[in-house]
């Protein structure tokens, strides 16, 4: 069997002006971190999220990211975090090494996010945060969430890794929320060589506090110092959050990377919109078998990250489905996202057991499509025969 169309971990071909950025940064960057070109992304992100300059900091990567939004929580013995158990293991563990209690929710079984009836069915007296995922590049309903979250007095941290751009009533994923969190990762829509991440925080207060959690602690004297080498460098210090003192840590990212974040903003919307353009046209390509069950959305509010469907007709025959694609057409779909609480990591912190029959089952039976943007057309065309072949002979 020869593989014709891997499901790649690699999203988008760098542009000849995007390489270039990149050269240039290369030559020029003084320092290669906590430059001007972090800087301006993070300026350029908060113009393209419209939210306020100074709210966005660039990170390593979306993990580091969310151990930050999770130290940010200050969490006290008993507190617990709302969550889907059908996301990435990323989504979770920074909020348990953080001190919380997972409180795992379920998602609409269409949709594949949360909702904010089923956060709401999670919640106890207990609850001090709530993680909103935006999984495979779709936006959950906000502003019903912000409503239960703020009704409840919790804070409300989005996990808009995969959602960069999407939108819900012309406001971008990722801004809703006390904090959100972005991931730059190979496989999204925007990456910054690997890796790279983007933390937003609502709050002014804790504009100031954030570079100094990013980067160790590092922080300007409180006096005016006669030679500048006395005492040597920049003071270390963290502050207090209510009673509880921040840790430092060292989540900084390249200026390389943070030059190409910047261009890559240019062109964001276009990689989107060219992706959504795709997942329709499979979409509809795929109409007369209705029991492969897409998410269909033509507006914004889905970047269709990824293309992902379910066999409402059961794991059977999802598993004869992929074989056949694999085996007979050399292509490779996969299944993704296990619910966190079938882990044995999670299973052994006692957060085995989860009332998500929603998660559960569209894990069961979900079939994700290799969906990189800059696979050619004859391929994505001969996918799109293939998946309607396969489907005929198993009907």
């Amino acid at each position: 069997m020869d593989l014709r169309i891997n499901f790649s971990g690699r999203s988008i071909r760098y542009t000849e002006e995007e390489i270039a950025v990149v050269a240039e940064a290369m030559r020029t960057a003084e320092p290669l971190t906590q430059g001007h070109y972090m800087q301006e992304f993070e300026a350029a992100f908060a113009r393209y999220q419209n939210v306020p300059q100074g709210s966005c900091f660039t990170m390593m990567n979306g993990a580091s990211a969310l151990e930050l939004s999770a130290q940010l929580c200050c969490f006290k013995p008993g507190d617990e975090v709302v969550m889907p158990s059908h996301t990435f293991t990323a989504s979770a563990y920074p909020y348990i090494k953080k001190g919380a209690k997972i409180a795992w929710c379920d998602v609409d079984l269409h949709t594949h996010v949360v909702t904010a009836r089923t956060i709401e069915k999670a919640m106890t007296p207990q609850t001090r945060a709530v993680v909103v995922v935006h999984l495979y590049g779709y936006v959950a309903d906000m502003p019903e969430i912000v409503d239960l979250c703020r009704e409840r007095n919790v804070l409300l941290i989005e996990d808009a890794a995969q959602a960069i751009g999407a939108e819900i009533n012309g406001q971008k994923a990722g801004s809703f929320g006390d904090m959100g969190t972005f991931s730059f990762h190979s496989h999204k829509n925007l990456t910054t060589l690997g890796e790279g991440g983007m933390l937003y925080v609502r709050d002014p207060a804790l504009w100031s506090i954030v570079p100094m959690v990013r980067h160790n602690g590092h922080c300007a004297y409180s006096f005016e110092r006669k030679d500048y080498w006395k005492p040597a460098m920049g003071n270390v210090d963290m502050p207090m959050l209510g009673d509880m003192m921040l840790q430092p840590n060292n989540y900084s990212l390249g200026e390389v990377e943070c030059a190409l974040g910047t261009k890559l903003l240019e062109r964001i919307d276009a990689i989107n919109d060219a992706k959504r353009e795709r997942a329709l046209r499979f979409i509809d390509g795929m109409a007369d078998w209705p029991e492969l069950e897409f998410l269909r959305e033509e507006s914004r509010r889905h970047n269709y990250h990824l293309l992902v469907a379910r066999m409402t007709s059961g794991q059977e025959k999802r598993d004869a489905f992929m074989r056949a694609m694999y085996e007979e057409k050399g292509i490779k779909c996969v299944v993704q996202y296990i619910p966190l609480n079938r882990y044995d990591y999670y299973r052994k912190l006692g957060l085995g057991s989860a009332d998500c029959p929603n998660g559960d089952l569209f894990y069961d039976t979900m079939i994700s499509f290799p969906f990189q943007l800059w696979m050619s057309d004859e391929d994505f065309d001969y996918m799109l025969t293939s998946a309607r072949e396969v489907m005929a002979s198993l009907a």
